[in-house]
């Protein structure tokens, strides 16, 4: 296929549990609800894909997957599949999931940070006093990170919802939340991010779509940014909408419409399996191949980042062989536009 042997940026991903799982473990680390199965399209995806990885033959039943890992242990195993997904350079989300230089002891290539603005604006709350207003302290903090990282990220869809008030406003007072859900602070807290990732020329990410059950997914529709992009057209802010299932449609529709729009599929290519050809096709349907990226939103398991690669690779290795047969593109065309999502609209638009 096109995709094979392409060398890839993760744009978007999480550290791993360092440590040996049981079945129980391994599971709830398999879906976003409170408990994953086997029994799934994930669950089959790692028995087929990861199985030889580990010296397996493919579809290996659970009990013999889990005890060979347990075999090897989880470094090993994390060092395996994380190389073999063929990925050189990874964007690291530190705000869940572990810091940079522990994914760095176990990743091949390039590990860089994005930095989390929810996790910085609780941290900076959680050290002053409650009479205290650190909105500059938020800021100053925030910079100082920023000078390191290549990139933003805010979970306010987790927090309050993507139809957060867009203002640059400070809020006449701010509470004091371990977990941030007031919807004046997030919205300034955003635009703040909006504001600083302009500056530096970081893209500033947006979880949008499904999640763990800590969301409500219809207030995760990216179509709910749609004023925020308005306001940050021209600005030179980079956005980027990760993961977008069930609302991929509508985040393409998003990046057709306003230049400073990217999407990924992120952690959707694995949890649909074998129907990732038929979700990366959707999305292409209206989404500027310049606008495309491809991140595993790996968390937790290995078997994740190297799922969300080599289903990639073999989703869009097919979609494009369908298009070359029907002569819908040129060979050319075909491997330009792989390069382009693989790592090239992420070297254009990350620092």
């Amino acid at each position: 296929m096109l995709t094979d042997g392409v060398a890839l940026t993760d744009h978007h991903c999480h550290g791993v549990v360092a440590a040996d799982l049981d079945r129980p473990g391994f599971e709830r680390l398999l879906g976003e609800g409170q408990r994953g199965t086997f029994d799934s399209a994930i669950g089959l995806a790692v028995r087929r894909w990861c199985a030889p990885i580990l010296d397996l033959e493919p579809h290996a039943d659970p009990e013999r997957y889990l005890a060979r890992r347990a075999e090897l242990g989880w470094r090993e195993t994390t060092t395996r599949l994380l190389r073999a997904s063929g990925t050189t350079r990874w964007f690291l989300d530190t705000g869940f999931g572990g810091g940079r230089a522990e994914f760095a002891a176990v990743a091949p290539g390039e590990v860089r940070e994005i930095v989390r603005l929810e996790q910085i604006a609780e941290q900076v709350i959680a050290e002053v006093s409650i009479a205290t207003m650190p909105f500059e302290d938020i800021e100053t903090t925030l910079r100082g990170r920023a000078r390191n990282a290549v990139g933003l990220k805010t979970i306010v869809g987790y927090r309050y919802g993507l139809n957060f008030p867009v203002t640059d406003t400070l809020p006449s007072t701010i509470i004091h939340e371990l977990r941030l859900t007031d919807p004046a602070t997030l919205g300034w807290l955003v635009g703040l991010g909006a504001r600083i990732g302009a500056e530096f020329g970081l893209p500033l990410q947006f979880h949008t779509g499904f999640g763990d059950t800590d969301l409500r997914l219809q207030h995760t529709d990216p179509l709910l940014l749609t004023d925020f992009l308005h306001a940050t057209a021209g600005s030179g802010l980079s956005v980027m909408l990760l993961h977008c299932w069930p609302f991929h449609r509508n985040a393409a529709y998003l990046a057709h419409a306003f230049d400073h729009v990217h999407l990924d599929l992120g952690l959707t290519i694995p949890y649909v399996g074998q129907r990732a050809a038929a979700v990366l096709g959707e999305a292409l349907e209206l989404a500027p191949f310049r606008s495309m990226l491809y991140s595993s939103d790996g968390y937790g398991l290995p078997e994740l980042h190297y799922l969300g690669a080599r289903l990639w690779r073999r989703g869009l290795g097919r979609l494009l062989d369908e298009w070359i047969a029907d002569d819908a593109i040129t060979l050319a065309d075909a491997e330009g536009l792989v390069i382009a999502i693989a790592r090239g609209n992420a070297v254009r638009t990350y620092p």
